[in-house]
C-alpha cells in the first residue's frame, strides 16, 4: 500500500486526471508508471571534476552545420565526430584544458576550456583555399552500401542470441535518475525550502544542455544464463542497493533481463514501441548510410559508419556504428532515437554499446550506457523532466559450457537471492565492476537525509494520496475519496466513508471497512473484512469479508465502481438496475510460482431486487416473484501468466503484463441447501489475453473468452453479457450494449483490437505535428440459452436471449493531448432492440508512450 504509492508518486499530474474519471490500474502503459514512478523531491548529488562539452560545428562563411568533424581532448584518447547537423557531446574526469576540432577541407581550431565546467559551445571553421586541378565526377556506388550489406549477412553468426548454444556471465547494473530543468526559479519556490540545500549539486548534461539534480540511485549485481535450445534465459540477481525504496521485487527489474538492447534484432522494442534497427534485414528501406572513418580500435581494424533516417516521424535512429573489418560484427554502436518519432514523454533518447571478441571468437557485450530524456509537455527546455541512466558491464564470459538440465528446469526465469538487499558496503566495494563518483555516492546519503525530515514525508504522504486514493493516518487509510460521494436514482445522494490499515499497523494484516446511505432510500449499507498475509514472494494470503451494499449486475471488471463520483455524471442511461446483494466471502490465495496463482473461495450472495428490476420464474407452471436469491459457491480461481512481471506492495501488486498469453479460468460449483441456499450448479469460465507488435504497423491485442454454466437457475446467476450504459470507451464491455439486454448459459465472445501508432496519420504534414494516432476494434459474443433456463426463468422486459450473434465495431483517434481517446462506435447486429444506441461516441483516457 504505502509502497506502492512511494513507486507511482511521480504520476501526478496524470493520476489526478485519471483517477477522476478511469482508474489507474487500467492504463495500458505500466512500464511508464514504473519509469515515471518517483519522487521529485528525492535528491541528490555533489560537484565532481569532470569537464562536459556540448556544442554544434558550423561553417563560419556560410553558417551551414558541418558534419563528420573530429573533436577530442588534447592529450587524450577521449573524442567524437559530429553528427548530421554539426552537433557533438563529450565529457572527461581527465586533466585537459584544449579543445581541437578539424575537418576535411577546414583549418584546425583549438577551444581553451576551464577544467571541471560545462562548456556549450558554437564552434565554427574557417575554410582552406586549395587550388585543384580539373576534374570529373562520375557516379559511383555509395560505398556504405557493401558494408551494411556485409554486416546484415554475418548478424547471425555475431549474435550471441543466434549462434551460441550456452553462454553466462556476470552483470553489474547502474541506474539513475535526475530531475532536469531546474531553473532558478523552481529552487526559489516556497514549498521547496525545507530542501532548498539540495540545490548546491545541480549539474549540465551533455545530452541536450539541461540543467539536472540527481535523485535516484540503484545498483544491481547478478549472473546471467542462456540456452539456446529450448530457449531458457535465467538471471540470479544477488545484491541489489536500492535507494530510497526497500523493495524486493522491484529488485528484478533493475537487472539485465528487462532491460536488453539488442542491435541485431530487425526491431528494438523500447517503451512498448517497435524501432527499427539500423542492421535490420531491410533496413536500408528506413536509413541513408556514409561511410566516413577507419582506425585501429586496440587491435582490431574497424569502420565507422553513420546513418540517419529516410523519412519523418517513423521509429528509427540516427547514429554511427564501428564495425570490425573481418567478421562484420558491430565493435561499437551509437544511437539516438530520430527527434520527430511518434513517441510520447520521450525528448530524446541514446544508447551507446561496446562489443568485445571472446576467446577470438564470439562477439559478446561488454558494456552499455543508455539515456533518456523524459518530459511530460512538449517544451522540453521550460518543464520539469527526467533522466533516466542506465550504464551495465559484463564480464566473467563463459561459453557453450551447458549446466545441468535441472538448473534450466525452473518456473520463473528471474530470482533475487534472500540476501540481496542485505549486502554490505564492504562487498559492494570488492564486486563493483567500477567504482561510484563523488555524485553518486552522495546520492544514497542525501536520500538518507531526506528520508529523516518530517516536511518531506509529509510530501510523500500528500503524493500518496493522490495517487492511491486514500490518505494515510498513522495506522489507518481513509478513502477512497473518489466514492465518498455520489448519485444514482435509486439511493440519491449517497455519502460513503470507509478506510482500511496501513502498513504502520502491519504489514501481514489488513482490516478494512465502510460505511454508506442514500438520501433516498436512507437504508444503511457497509461492509467489513481482513486479509492476512502469510507469504508475499511468492504470494499466499487468506482474508475473508462481508458486504450488505448495491451492486450492478452485468458490470465488467473495467467499470466504474458503483459509487465512483464522477461516474455519476457519464451515464447515458438512468443508473437505476442496481440490486442489493449481502454477501460473504472467504479465500484462500495460493501462488506457485511468479505467473501462476489458484485462488480457492466460499461465497454466499443474497441478491435482492429493486422497483425496476424483478427476479421470478416459474415452479409448478406457476408463476412465482422472488423476493430474494440465495446461493452458496465455492469458487476455483486460475490465472497463469507465464514470465509476468509484477511490482508488490504489502498488499496490493501491480502487473506490467507479460510477452504471453494470460490464461485465466473460474470454475464454480454452486451447492444447495447450504446456508439456506436455493440452487445447484456449475460453472465454467476460460479467458485469454495477448497482446503484440506488428512490425512498423503498430500493435495489436485480443481477448477471447468462453463460458457454460450447468443447470437450470434464475437468470441473476447466468450470464448477463457485460454491457456499457456511460459514454467512457470500456474495451471489456459491448459498449452499446445495455445492462439487462442479453443472457446466455453457454457463450464465445472476442474483443480484436489495433493501435496503427499512426501509421497514416504521420503521413499528413497538419496531424503530423498532432501526433495523434489511428485505432480500430470490433468484438462480439455469440450464445444461446437452453430450453430448461428458457422456460424456468421470466425474463424482465428488455432481457433476451442471443438468437444471433451480437457484433460492435469501431474507429478512434488515441493520443489526442497525450491522454485521451475517442472512439465512433457502430453497433451492427439486434438493432431492433428498444431502448438501444445503434452509433455512439465514446471518450476514454489513456496514458501511453
Amino acid at each position: 500500500m504505502k509502497n506502492i504509492g512511494k513507486l507511482f508518486c511521480w504520476i501526478i499530474i496524470f493520476g489526478v486526471i485519471s483517477i477522476l474519471l478511469f482508474n489507474i490500474a487500467k492504463m495500458q502503459t505500466r512500464y511508464f508508471v514504473i519509469i515515471l514512478l518517483l519522487p521529485i523531491l528525492l535528491v541528490s548529488s555533489a560537484n565532481s571534476q569532470t569537464t562536459k562539452v556540448l556544442g554544434t560545428v558550423a561553417d563560419s562563411i556560410t553558417g551551414e552545420a558541418v558534419p563528420f568533424a573530429n573533436i577530442y581532448f588534447k592529450g587524450t584518447s577521449v573524442g567524437v565526430s559530429s553528427g548530421f547537423e554539426g552537433e557533438f557531446s563529450l565529457e572527461t574526469n581527465e586533466k585537459i584544458d584544449t579543445l581541437i576540432i578539424s575537418a576535411v577541407g577546414y583549418r584546425t581550431e583549438k577551444h581553451f576550456l576551464t577544467r571541471g565546467v560545462f562548456h556549450e559551445l558554437y564552434i565554427q571553421l574557417m575554410p582552406t583555399t586549395t587550388s585543384l586541378k580539373t576534374f570529373t565526377v562520375v557516379a559511383g556506388k555509395n560505398p556504405a552500401v557493401p558494408l551494411i550489406k556485409k554486416v546484415i549477412d554475418q548478424k547471425k553468426l555475431n549474435d550471441p542470441y543466434k549462434n551460441l548454444d550456452y553462454y553466462q556471465y556476470e552483470v553489474y547494473n547502474k541506474i539513475q535518475f535526475d530531475a532536469n530543468n531546474i531553473t532558478e526559479s523552481f529552487m526559489e519556490r516556497k514549498v521547496l525550502k525545507p530542501f532548498e540545500f539540495v540545490f548546491e549539486y545541480v549539474d549540465t548534461s551533455t545530452l541536450n544542455g539541461k540543467t539536472y539534480l540527481p535523485l535516484f540511485l540503484t545498483e544491481t549485481l547478478s549472473d546471467f544464463y542462456f540456452r539456446r535450445s529450448p530457449k531458457t534465459v535465467k538471471e540470479i540477481i544477488k545484491a541489489s542497493k536500492v535507494s530510497g525504496i526497500d523493495n524486493e521485487s522491484f529488485s528484478q527489474f533493475l537487472g539485465d533481463m528487462y532491460q536488453n538492447v539488442n542491435p541485431y534484432e530487425n526491431y528494438i522494442p523500447l517503451f512498448e514501441r517497435n524501432f527499427i534497427s539500423p542492421v535490420a534485414d531491410f533496413a536500408q528501406l528506413f536509413y541513408d548510410y556514409y561511410l566516413i572513418d577507419s582506425l585501429f580500435i586496440g587491435n582490431q581494424w574497424c569502420y565507422k559508419m553513420m546513418f540517419k533516417p529516410k523519412r519523418k516521424q517513423e521509429m528509427t535512429f540516427t547514429g554511427s556504428m564501428w564495425v570490425h573489418d573481418t567478421t562484420f560484427a558491430i565493435k561499437r554502436f551509437d544511437v539516438r532515437i530520430a527527434q520527430d518519432a511518434n513517441i510520447n514523454f520521450i525528448s530524446d533518447l541514446q544508447c551507446y554499446q561496446e562489443f568485445s571478441l571472446i576467446n577470438d571468437l564470439f562477439w559478446m557485450k561488454s558494456y552499455e550506457k543508455i539515456t533518456i530524456d523524459f518530459n511530460i509537455f512538449e517544451e522540453t527546455r521550460s518543464t520539469l523532466g527526467f533522466y533516466g541512466h542506465k550504464t551495465t558491464s559484463y564480464k566473467d564470459f563463459v561459453m557453450n559450457q551447458p549446466l545441468e538440465k535441472s538448473f534450466y528446469a525452473v518456473a520463473t526465469n528471474i530470482s533475487v537471492d534472500d540476501q540481496s538487499l542485505a549486502r554490505t558496503d564492504e562487498f559492494w566495494d570488492r564486486h563493483r565492476h567500477d567504482t561510484l563518483t563523488r555524485d553518486e555516492k552522495t546520492i544514497y546519503y542525501m536520500i538518507d537525509t531526506l528520508k529523516t525530515l518530517p516536511a518531506f514525508n509529509t510530501y510523500i504522504d500528500v503524493i500518496n494520496m493522490v495517487v492511491t486514493g486514500y490518505y494515510v493516518n498513522k495506522w489507518y487509510e481513509i478513502g477512497p475519496y473518489a466514492s465518498m460521494l455520489s448519485f444514482n436514482p435509486l439511493e440519491g445522494v449517497r455519502l460513503r466513508f470507509g478506510g482500511r490499515t496501513s502498513n504502520d499497523f502491519s504489514k501481514k494484516l489488513m482490516l478494512f471497512s465502510h460505511i454508506a446511505m442514500g438520501t433516498k432510500d436512507g437504508k444503511l449499507k457497509y461492509g467489513a473484512g481482513f486479509m492476512y498475509m502469510l507469504n508475499k514472494l511468492p504470494r499466499r494470503s487468506f482474508g475473508a469479508k462481508y458486504q450488505d451494499d448495491v451492486e450492478q449486475l452485468g458490470q465488467s471488471e473495467n467499470a466504474f465502481r458503483e459509487d465512483f463520483f464522477f461516474a455519476s455524471f457519464l451515464r447515458r442511461n438512468p443508473f437505476n438496475k442496481l440490486s442489493t446483494v449481502r454477501s460473504f466471502d472467504a479465500f484462500y490465495e495460493h501462488e506457485w510460482f511468479p505467473g501462476l496463482i489458484n485462488k480457492v473461495s466460499f461465497i454466499h450472495r443474497r441478491l435482492f431486487p429493486n422497483d425496476n428490476i424483478t427476479f421470478s420464474y416459474y415452479s409448478n407452471n406457476t408463476l412465482e416473484v422472488v423476493p430474494v436469491i440465495k446461493t452458496s459457491q465455492v469458487h476455483l480461481y486460475t490465472r497463469f501468466a507465464w514470465q509476468e512481471r509484477i511490482v508488490m506492495g504489502e498488499f496490493e501488486r501491480v502487473s506490467l503484463g507479460s510477452d504471453y498469453p494470460i490464461i485465466e479460468m473460474d470454475f464454480s460449483f454452486g451447492v444447495k441447501d447450504v446456508l439456506e441456499s436455493d440452487h445447484h450448479y456449475k460453472k465454467l469460465r476460460i479467458k485469454i489475453t495477448d497482446w503484440y507488435n506488428i512490425g512498423t504497423v503498430g500493435w495489436s491485442k485480443f481477448v477471447v473468452e468462453a463460458g457454460k454454466i450447468w443447470g437450470t437457475i434464475p437468470y441473476p446467476l447466468l450470464k448477463l453479457h457485460e454491457g456499457n450504459e456511460t459514454f467512457v470507451f470500456d474495451e471489456y464491455s459491448f459498449n452499446t450494449m445495455n445492462y439487462y439486454e442479453f443472457v446466455s448459459d453457454q457463450y464465445l465472445g472476442f474483443y480484436y483490437t489495433h493501435h496503427f501508432n499512426g501509421l497514416f496519420l504521420n503521413k499528413l504534414p497538419v496531424m503530423r505535428k498532432l501526433k495523434w494516432r489511428e485505432v480500430a476494434f470490433v468484438q462480439g459474443v455469440m450464445g444461446s440459452l437452453s430450453d430448461d433456463n428458457r422456460s424456468f426463468n421470466h425474463l424482465p422486459d428488455g432481457l433476451n436471449h442471443l438468437s444471433k450473434p451480437f457484433f460492435e465495431a469501431g474507429i478512434g483517434i488515441e493520443n489526442i493531448f497525450k491522454l485521451i481517446r475517442v472512439d465512433a462506435i457502430w453497433r451492427l447486429s439486434h438493432l431492433n432492440n428498444p431502448d438501444i444506441i445503434k452509433f455512439g461516441v465514446f471518450v476514454s483516457f489513456m496514458v501511453m508512450f
